[in-house]
């Protein structure tokens, strides 16, 4: 019997932050689209990632703020957390986005096959679903195809026992002990969460440092957070094995060249991600992957093969949701015919800590290497009248910016709604704004924002609300003069 073939113009393979986006605004360019979705529509990030993560962040951030209320006056007695029904709470949360992105990618047109597509070569799939294997031709398809948790060799992640962070978001039952293998943002988002709900947590890095490739200062107000909950933080320590056992998880520790051991409840890898390109017939296709498997694009996410693009985490760090979805709207609007690039200035990164870490363009060091002459400004969360009222006044703005010109280069935030600040920065620096720019702005009072003002008054040498002891000089900047 003959295999049934169909002709689509656009197929899109997933349909997570970056493959929705890019169907939804093709669809809007006229182009006829297809997508195919192996698991669930939102991908990784609405149903085991960004959003259920965030969710949980936030139900163990009210736990906690309810054990420290008496300080202003507010007495809570007989706080009780049912972990399942958060859970289910969460996911009551994902299915209401879920739900809302597939209709509308149908409102937009689009065709969404729930199964598995793979290359038969650069011009066709084969597509699984519903029990049924058929092949589909195309114009033009769009790997959107993400990422999945990395694993260590030899570990088996059972989701009972040793987790990786779908089962993390998973759990019913409250361990009394948790171990999070590395010291990334997932597992001290995770650990961190875990933490405020009364968990001993314990995080183990290999390398020297939490969080690697953010700014030490920024860490060091995390770590302290971290301390301060009972997260116990071994640092240049690795993982030998581990052996399951009736009270839990016996982990062996190799720090140095000694060696310990301990056991724990739940023991929780987070040790990086993986691009999903290995299962689909790339190889068929003659697209181009580096060694890690991350397919090569050009400025308008083209890969080696003409008709054939790659958006999200499977087109290259960074792995962030909002990356993909940019790239998603560049993607569609090139298959749309226009003239667009992906030249996206400032990329925004967010921890969700407490304190939360937002980042935007150069760091210090970054700035330094480049053998620019930095000018540094930072304003503490202490000093902010909005911050105090909320009772969150650890971490600070740090801005950095190039005294020649008095061009901002970047700014990086460790303190309270990190996540939302973190916006006014990148806009900022992806319109080429100068620190002046920012010192000039009016910001309303009080609020967090402030801090960004406030920062930039810093770094060009006369902040108000704190005291510096050097006043400015006419070195400090382009923009110094305006004030001096």
């Amino acid at each position: 019997m003959a295999t049934r073939k169909e002709q689509a113009d656009v197929v899109i393979i997933g349909a997570g932050p970056a493959g929705y986006v890019c169907a939804i605004r093709a669809a809007q360019m006229g182009r006829q689209v297809t997508v195919i979705e192996r698991e669930n529509v939102g991908g990784v990030c609405l149903n085991v990632g960004c959003i259920p993560s965030k969710a949980l962040i936030y139900a163990g951030t009210l736990v906690e703020k309810m054990g420290h209320a008496s300080e202003m006056g507010i007495t809570v007695k007989g706080v009780d957390v049912d972990l399942k029904k958060m859970v289910e709470w969460k996911s009551s949360v994902v299915k209401k986005l879920t739900t809302g992105v597939a209709g509308l990618l149908k409102a937009n047109g689009c065709k969404t096959i729930a199964g598995e597509a793979t290359f038969l070569d650069a011009q066709a799939l084969q597509i699984k679903s519903g029990g049924e294997t058929y092949e589909m031709a195309f114009k033009d398809c769009v790997i959107a195809t993400g990422s999945r948790p990395a694993r260590i060799p030899g570990w088996d992640i059972d989701q009972k026992q040793i987790l990786d962070s779908t089962g993390a978001l998973a759990q019913e039952q409250m361990p009394k002990t948790m171990l999070c293998i590395g010291g990334g943002y997932i597992g001290l988002e995770l650990g961190t969460f875990y933490a405020k709900l009364g968990v001993k947590v314990t995080v183990v890095e290999a390398a020297a440092s939490l969080l690697s490739g953010v700014d030490p200062e920024l860490t060091r107000v995390v770590e302290k957070a971290l301390k301060k909950r009972g997260v116990e933080i071994l640092l240049s320590t690795k993982v030998k094995g581990y052996k399951k056992g009736a009270k839990g998880v016996e982990v062996e520790f190799d720090a140095g060249g000694k060696t310990t051991s301990a056991i724990f409840d739940k023991v929780l890898i987070t040790v990086g991600r993986k691009p999903n390109t290995d299962a689909i017939g790339i190889e068929k296709t003659n697209v181009r992957v580096d060694a890690q498997g991350f397919i090569l694009v050009n400025e308008r996410r083209q890969t080696t093969m003409p008709n054939l693009w790659a958006i999200g985490d499977v087109a290259g760090q960074p792995l962030l949701a909002h990356k993909g979805s940019k790239e998603g709207l560049v993607c569609a609007e090139a298959l749309g015919g226009k003239n667009v690039a992906y030249d996206v200035v400032a990329m925004p990164a967010v921890i969700f800590t407490d304190p939360e870490i937002a980042t935007v363009g150069m760091t210090e060091a970054q700035a330094k290497a480049e053998g620019i002459d930095v000018m540094i400004g930072n304003f503490p969360f202490a000093a902010n009248g909005r911050a105090l009222s909320v009772t969150e006044t650890d971490g600070f703005v740090k801005m950095v910016g190039d005294r020649r010109t008095g061009r901002l280069l970047g700014v990086h935030i460790v303190g309270c709604e990190a996540s939302n600040l973190i916006a006014e920065a990148a806009l900022a620096l992806e319109m080429g704004a100068r620190v002046e720019d920012l010192a000039l702005t009016v910001h309303a009072h009080p609020t967090l924002p402030e801090t960004l003002m406030e920062a930039a008054e810093a770094t060009l040498g006369h902040a108000v609300h704190i005291f510096q002891r050097k006043a400015p000089s006419a070195s400090a900047g382009a923009g110094a003069s305006a004030h001096a």
